[in-house]
């Protein structure tokens, strides 16, 4: 079985919830990034070791929270070894907003991933875009480069929209499987 890290910060639990989800599906390993954005000891040495990293960030003003940014630029130790190289890589982000230039974010996880040599899995679903579509369908937000979640800022974690949930789990499993199949 391939080893997935799903390496994330949430500022205030709805990231961790999707996190736990595309763990779920991933059968994989979480790996919160801190408040003061830094791992937690071994940290390093488990994403060194992993077939897979999953990034997971809240939207946070268009781009990813500062401690996803300030692990981003960390990473650059790991980037000028090439320790993860042909690595397999995804992401995820979260938002207050459907929209909520996620898009923004997502790229910015699939450079960081290219950066690093990495090999980027898409979402890989159809999107819900019909008029009958409803919050409880699969890839409702219509996301593509990778998982987008809709967290609305009045809604405990408890009520993130099914559908989102679903679609991580969906993306977890999808980027273990085609771990499994590169490996």
């Amino acid at each position: 079985m391939s080893k997935i890290v799903i390496v994330y910060h949430s500022g205030y639990g709805h990231t961790k919830r999707v996190a736990e989800s595309v763990c779920e599906g991933a059968h994989g390993e979480l790996l919160a990034i801190d408040a003061e954005g830094n791992l937690p000891a071994g940290g390093w040495e488990k994403l060194d070791a992993a077939d897979a990293i999953i990034f997971g960030t809240p939207t946070y003003m268009g781009s990813a929270s500062w401690q996803f940014k300030k692990f981003a630029d960390a990473s650059s130790k790991a980037w000028f070894t090439r320790a993860w190289q042909d690595k397999v890589f995804g992401g995820f982000s979260n938002s207050a907003s459907f929209n909520g230039d996620k898009a923004v974010t997502m790229i910015a996880l699939q450079t960081l991933a290219s950066q690093h040599g990495g090999i980027w899995v898409s979402l890989g679903l159809m999107p819900a875009n019909t008029k009958a579509a409803q919050r409880t369908d699969i890839n409702n937000l219509g996301g593509s480069v990778g998982l987008l979640v809709q967290s609305p800022a009045d809604a405990s974690v408890d009520e993130i929209p099914q559908g989102d949930l679903d679609t991580a789990v969906a993306y977890g499993k999808r980027v273990a499987d085609i771990t499994a199949r590169l490996r």
